[in-house]
């Protein structure tokens, strides 16, 4: 009870603390009221939404390993830890690491759940996080976890925490600026051009919640495209056979993949769990359709 209500505040003090910087922007930069009885003030408004939209994604990203090791628990590992399995964990990403030409080694960590899974993180690829569940250490190989790590230090690599950011920060912005012009010529329908109001804030709010579910879908595809090209890494970094291993290992234990049930880290680990109508919206493609991939690739 205490480590949730302490993560609770931590994500609290986190969002106050994005909000507070965002605001300072918005206010060294003189973006006031985008509204007026005149109209829209586009530009403001374009400004307004990009630093909202981009910034509180970049934001996030600045704080990326921080908040995954406070939501998911992660001890991070010492390089020169005496446990033999940890030290062959940390050996082993270090190896990928360098054959991946990473300018820096990344931090490596493990997480206390039973789920079978992993992720990486982090603003650069010099201030990388990589870690695995409890689970996966437990239940899986020497060569399957190979080819788990490999494939998340290919996310490192292709420099994905950094296109997923801009991804995400490109659809912030466009929703809050789309629901934005559609209140106002809603709220300002029949009236004279000379005296228009500003929406209401509630309008606004269920247009963002609305256009948030389209912008969902496009984030989400670029999510599955970008795990399979992170597949592709892993193949050419571990060897394409550790690399299907490692998915079918995935695939015999799905009913492990995802028990921390943490959707704002579901884009950071290795297996999904795509279901019906909701594959739209998943951030990974189907395992079988990921081992037919690489079985098919040349």
């Amino acid at each position: 009870m205490f480590r949730m209500g302490k993560r609770i505040f931590l994500f609290l003090a986190v969002n106050i603390l994005i909000l507070a910087t965002l605001s300072v922007t918005m206010r060294l930069l003189g973006v006031g009221n985008y509204f007026s009885a005149r109209g829209i003030d586009y530009q403001a408004l374009m400004t307004f939404c990009l630093v909202w939209g981009m910034g509180g994604a970049f934001i996030s990203l600045s704080l990326s390993r921080v908040m995954a090791k406070w939501m998911m628990g992660v001890v991070v590992i010492d390089p020169d830890t005496r446990e033999p399995e940890l030290a062959e964990l940390v050996r082993m990403v270090h190896n990928l690491a360098q054959a991946a030409g990473l300018p820096k080694m990344p931090q490596v960590g493990y997480y206390p759940s039973p789920e079978v899974n992993a992720f990486a993180t982090g603003p650069t690829k010099s201030r990388a996080l990589v870690a695995v569940s409890a689970g996966l250490l437990e239940r899986m190989d020497r060569a399957q976890l190979e080819g788990v790590l490999s494939h998340e230090i290919a996310h490192v690599a292709n420099g994905d925490m950094v296109t997923m950011t801009l991804v995400q920060g490109i659809i912030n912005a466009f929703v809050m600026f789309l629901a934005r012009v559609i209140a106002f010529f809603l709220a300002n329908r029949g009236r004279d051009s000379e005296s228009s109001s500003a929406p209401s804030y509630l309008v606004i709010f269920l247009l963002e919640m609305s256009l948030s579910v389209l912008g969902m879908v496009v984030v989400s595809a670029f999510s599955r495209r970008r795990e399979y090209r992170a597949d592709e890494g892993g193949a050419r970094l571990a060897g394409r056979d550790k690399m299907i291993n490692a998915l079918e290992g995935l695939q015999r234990t799905v009913a492990y993949a995802d028990l921390t049930n943490k959707e704002s880290l579901a884009t950071l680990k290795i297996s999904g769990k795509p279901k019906g109508l909701f594959s739209l919206f998943a951030t990974h493609p189907p395992l079988e359709e990921r081992i037919a991939r690489l079985k098919a690739a040349v």
